[in-house]
């Protein structure tokens, strides 16, 4: 986080796991590409990932309406994480599929509202 810091580059959102004998680090950033190039030449493996951010109510069944969309539908979800808007009745919820337009077009028909990088940088 520090290389991050350093450059003023803002993290939005983030989740750790470890797998065998590393660990896996994502992260929601405010410049993606600025955030690549600085983590890169810092000496790290760095991979871009093409994401959905969908804004769902804060309330009880939102999140539920949303998977249960996903199942119905076929949607195979890779990677998975929320965080709740400060000071709205909003959450996001980001999510990692195999078909990212195909998922995008289903959510939008849906009546889903989905947040494009710079929106998402924004909240």
């Amino acid at each position: 986080t520090g290389v991050l810091a350093k450059e003023k580059i803002n993290i939005r959102a983030t989740t750790i796991a470890t797998a065998d004998t590393f660990g896996v680090i994502n992260l929601i950033v405010d410049d993606p590409r600025r955030a690549e190039k600085a983590l890169s030449d810092a000496g790290m493996t760095v991979h871009l990932r093409e994401v959905l951010a969908v804004l769902i109510s804060d309330q009880p069944g939102a999140l539920d309406s949303l998977t249960q969309l996903f199942q119905k539908e076929g949607v195979n979800v890779n990677n998975a994480y929320g965080f709740v808007l400060e000071g709205s009745k909003k959450a996001v919820f980001v999510v990692d599929v195999d078909q990212i337009r195909k998922t995008e077009k289903l959510l939008e028909h849906e009546g889903f509202k989905t947040l494009d990088t710079q929106s998402l940088s924004s909240v």
